[in-house]
């Protein structure tokens, strides 16, 4: 009997160890990337600044980690300015650390799920929803830029497109798409051709498909998709087969006021999509960069 309650005590201290462990490392990746205000004597000429908020919204199981190194990057560089971390429970409730004003240039919202290890992307459509809902109340935004890796943009997308309060209050500017899958039933095997949006049986992609239908923004807004694939292979980046990202083409075709570009960087992993100083330049080219005519 004394050696069973021996072991049941070990067996309970390991347990709780484990949940303060787990709770540790949580606290840790949710910390949030710290913020450098930039300055006016930092500001670039070859940069064009502006108060247009730029979401950094994270994919399954992301944190902290995944915009780290791109908003130190882009801290460092006087391209931008980590201003607010919101973060968003399972429940639905937001907390904000920061300041976010209107005279801000080139403000960085981290947006962070405190879980978004679920089986489906679905609980974290409605958790984005009340972030965008919370910013856009709470701050008056009328326009924001966004980028978003993997199921993160699979979100966002379903998160607007399924709430005619935001598309009516909140004005989408540039989105750069990092690896998003948003049709996951075509084959790694398939090239792409517009025509298989004929063949999906995806039932988030087809229904993505009708709001996109109906959804017909009056002002322009700039679509980069950006993806990449593994070494040895041009089919996957090792987590999202291209033809399920490259699909996002057929969501936006014929939309009047959508522009879309798309850039495929060889030997480039589904998490280095976000970790890759080059694509850092890019997507902050396309964001901020001033036009080449000026």
């Amino acid at each position: 009997m004394v050696t069973i309650k021996k072991f049941l005590k070990g067996l309970g201290l390991v347990i709780a160890s484990v949940f303060v462990i787990g709770g540790c490392v949580q606290l840790y990746l949710l910390r949030g990337t710290p913020g450098r205000p930039l300055r006016e004597a930092d500001l670039r000429a070859d940069t064009e600044y502006s108060t247009t908020p730029t979401l950094l919204i994270p994919g399954w199981g992301g944190s902290t980690v995944t915009y780290d190194k791109m908003i130190n990057y882009y801290q460092s560089h006087h391209l931008a300015q980590k201003v607010l971390t919101i973060w968003v429970s399972p429940w639905g409730s937001i907390r904000v650390s920061g300041h976010l004003s209107k005279t801000q240039k080139n403000p960085l919202i981290q947006v962070l799920y405190d879980w978004n290890y679920n089986q489906t992307f679905h609980p974290q459509v409605k958790q984005l929803t009340a972030v965008l809902t919370y910013l856009q109340s709470h701050y008056d935004l009328h326009q924001v830029n966004v980028i978003a890796h993997s199921y993160g943009g699979t979100e966002f997308m379903h998160a607007y497109l399924n709430s005619p309060t935001l598309q009516s209050k909140l004005k989408l500017h540039k989105l750069i798409f990092l690896g998003v899958p948003v049709e996951e039933s075509l084959s790694a095997r398939l090239d792409y051709h517009y025509h298989l949006i004929h063949h999906s049986h995806d039932q988030n992609f087809l229904r993505l498909r009708q709001q996109m239908r109906t959804w017909q923004p009056d002002y322009p807004i700039m679509i980069y998709n950006i993806m990449g694939t593994k070494p040895g292979s041009t089919r996957t980046d090792g987590a999202v087969p291209l033809i399920q990202a490259e699909m996002l083409r057929s969501l936006v075709k014929g939309h009047p006021t959508i522009s879309y570009q798309q850039k495929i960087y060889p030997n480039t992993t589904h998490s280095q999509l976000h970790a890759r100083k080059t694509i850092f330049r890019y997507v902050a080219h396309q964001l901020w960069g001033k036009d080449d005519s000026e």
